[in-house]
């Protein structure tokens, strides 16, 4: 009898080895036939994993930026205009980013632009007001304090809500609701209307300007580091996706990816760094440094503006929170379910207070922004800046019924709600008419989104 053993199991290993050989060469075969049946766009897509909606979105900017370069005379697409374009773009990306993880847990907030203004006017008040009579103007520790104390305060408003929210059952579109009416009418409050300014010079770097940018050379090393992250990026999910036996992307489409994606990043830095210094600044800045002025002109390139790479920097983190860490996770199962995310002892509470208080920290960096590139913290500023955001992750794909969004896709929705206001200021369309026109591209927007859940169903 033991000696029978061995063939037995011989047998069962062999006849199992080939079950599986058999069930491999039948997905085999299945796959080649569905290739075979597809068509050469099919297999593109279904190589590369491009999503779809989001290139879909970005053909739609390509339109508008072709449109609006057209009608007006070729001003748009200008380094100078996509220059002043990013910087204008980015304190909307940076709110952006944070409305897909509350609109994903089926909640709104409708109070970000007033939190905005709120903690922009603190700041201001701060270091135009409060710190100079203590540290003395332009003190090196004045923008630091400022910064921390804006996003202690926007957190704590973030967080309130939350735990009205979560613990006293009120819907989130009452209490932000309430909120946008609250901090708009403190931002009032806190100067009875007076507009501070100016603001700390370390500060205004924040915002952009000459100033606030990093030049030609350091932008084309951060476009080198973008390049070799990219490659990194995709090696790594190459080898993640072995080690635990997903399908692989043919190797056509990787380098495919890593192509294209390095092209968009250089692209992008050459073109900020065609858009010169005004010729007044750069005289000045030769004259201070003793260089002489050339016949042509001194051309010196502005580079990346501070509040993009800040913007940029802002969503690769709230990326990887949203997709790597377990409170992410914790986001997309409650907007999935909440129901079922709670019965499998994800504390759905405690988690929605995080999300807005999360949400106040992004509308405080957002508050530097403006503030900063604005050099003045004023009682309108952020009106209206709650739609945008909200605008923008929603043309990026967030979907209002819950549980689907990316920060990608609503920082380029940002950017798009931008392009459309750039656009219609460019050809000197009114302000009424360009509200009309954004509240009807959110409302195609949300259309759009139902007809494409209605049919992924």
């Amino acid at each position: 009898m033991m000696a029978a053993m061995p063939p037995i199991g011989t047998a069962l290993l062999k006849q199992k080895w080939g079950t599986a050989m058999a069930d491999t060469t039948h997905t085999a075969h299945f796959n080649r036939a569905r290739g075979a049946d597809e068509s050469p766009v099919k297999r593109f897509f279904r190589a590369t994993e491009i999503d779809t909606r989001l290139l879909g979105m970005v053909g739609a900017m390509l339109i508008i930026w072709i449109g609006f370069d057209m009608l007006s005379g070729g001003l748009f697409l200008t380094p100078r205009n996509l220059w002043n374009l990013s910087v204008q773009t980015a304190s909307i990306a940076v709110m952006a980013t944070g409305m897909v993880l509350v609109i994903v847990t089926r909640n709104i907030d409708l109070s970000v632009g007033s939190i905005l203004g709120f903690v922009g006017m603190i700041m201001g008040v701060l270091q135009a007001e409060m710190l100079p009579h203590v540290l003395g103007f332009n003190h090196p520790a004045t923008w630091v304090i400022t910064l921390l104390a804006g996003l202690l305060l926007g957190a704590s408003i973030g967080a309130l809500h939350g735990m009205i929210i979560a613990f006293l059952n009120v819907p989130s579109f009452i209490v932000t609701l309430g909120g946008l009416l609250v901090w708009r009418g403190a931002t009032w409050f806190v100067t009875s209307g007076r507009t501070v300014a100016p603001m700390d010079a370390t500060f205004r770097l924040m915002g952009g300007g000459t100033a606030g940018s990093i030049g030609a050379t350091a932008s084309w090393v951060v476009g080198v580091i973008a390049c070799v992250a990219i490659v990194v990026s995709i090696l790594h999910s190459r080898r993640q996706r072995k080690r635990f036996g997903f399908p692989l992307r043919p190797v056509w489409a990787e380098y495919f990816l890593s192509l294209v994606g390095c092209a968009l990043v250089l692209g992008a830095i050459a073109i900020v760094n065609s858009y010169p210094w005004p010729t007044n600044i750069a005289r000045r800045y030769a004259e201070a440094n003793g260089i002489a002025w050339p016949e042509g002109g001194l051309f010196i390139a502005h580079g990346i503006a501070v509040p993009v790479l800040i913007a940029i920097v802002i969503g690769i983190i709230m990326t990887f929170i949203s997709t790597r860490l377990r409170f992410g996770r914790y986001v997309f199962a409650i907007g999935g379910n909440p129901e079922a995310a709670e019965l499998a002892g994800i504390k759905t509470r405690w988690v929605t207070v995080r999300i807005f208080a999360l949400m106040g920290m992004l509308c405080a960096v957002a508050a530097a922004i403006s503030t900063a590139r604005l050099n003045a913290a004023t009682n309108a500023q952020g009106e209206l800046d709650e739609l945008y955001t909200i605008a923008a992750a929603v043309i990026g794909g967030t979907s209002l019924a819950g549980g689907t969004g990316t920060i990608a896709g609503a920082m380029l929705g940002a950017l798009v709600m931008q392009s459309l206001q750039s656009g219609m200021v460019l050809l000197g369309i009114d302000s009424p008419l360009q509200r009309i026109v954004v509240g009807v591209v959110l409302v195609t927007a949300v259309w759009l989104d139902t007809v494409y859940r209605a049919r992924a169903k």
